[in-house]
């Protein structure tokens, strides 16, 4: 049962996408529910759960169940974590936490258990984007008067499965206010980093597969192949490594440790 909300301002951090939610168990007492809503994975956020998960725990000095609510699918190469890891200097460090990706929720589920507040995000759920589902969403929305406002968010999301204009459509207004609102944006910018991202990662790619073929010969399909799936920091590491390799095996060894 829901105790009361406590907002995100816990210490000095002080996050717009996060929902601290104290609740009582008959089995577990009081605990604090930490909701990390984001709009797309990166490879950030176990460490970043990690964090808001302890400062919430000091703060109110209550166990903490932290959530973590990812809204659109990241790309086929992300791997979208549930726990944080770490290993340093024989010190171990761990902290779960509970993965819901929108993407995987059938729709179905939000007309048929009544979920209204789950309404805006039909169109980027499970069979939620097309026009006949978009439409009832908008309907039920529009028939609760607490929920109303967030009809503009409903339109955002469409906008990602559907042409503008059909949106334009359904939603009755003006698509410049997609563009206009701040999730919007966000997107853009978002857009042009991972563009940016890609870009240096491929060019620094290209780059070690070059210097490592000079360094130890021709590479094995497999060990190619890791290199390619090597992310940017990896790439960077591996290009300081590989200065010091001797032959393949150096190359095997040091990719076995990855």
């Amino acid at each position: 049962m829901a105790v009361e909300i406590l907002g995100s301002d816990f210490q000095w951090v002080s996050r717009e996408n996060d929902v601290l939610m104290k609740v009582r168990s008959p089995i577990y007492g009081e605990f604090l529910i930490l909701t990390e809503l984001q709009l797309r994975y990166t490879d950030k956020m176990p460490l970043r759960m990690r964090a808001y998960a302890a400062l919430a725990q000091e703060k109110y000095g209550l166990p903490v169940y932290p959530v973590l609510v990812n809204i659109l699918q990241p790309s086929e190469t992300t791997i979208v974590r549930d726990r944080f890891e770490s290993n340093f200097l024989g010190l171990q460090a761990r902290q779960d936490f509970c993965v819901i990706n929108l993407w995987e929720v059938d729709a179905d589920i939000v007309f048929e258990q009544s979920l209204d507040t789950l309404l805006p995000f039909v169109p980027v759920l499970k069979d939620g984007g097309n026009e006949q589902t978009v439409r009832r969403a908008l309907v039920q929305l529009q028939q609760n008067e607490q929920l109303v406002e967030l009809e503009s968010l409903l339109g955002f999301f469409a906008s990602f499965v559907l042409d503008t204009e059909l949106v334009r459509q359904i939603m009755r207004w003006d698509v410049t206010v997609l563009r206009e609102s701040p999730w919007y944006q966000e997107i853009r910018q978002e857009g042009r980093l991972e563009d940016e991202l890609r870009g240096r990662t491929e060019e620094a790619r290209s780059l070690i597969l070059r210097q490592l073929a000079r360094r130890v010969g021709t590479l094995p399909a497999e060990a190619e192949a890791q290199v390619q799936a090597l992310a940017l920091p990896q790439l960077e590491a591996l290009g300081e490594a590989l200065l010091d390799f001797a032959g393949l095996d150096d190359l095997v060894g040091w990719l076995s440790q990855r």
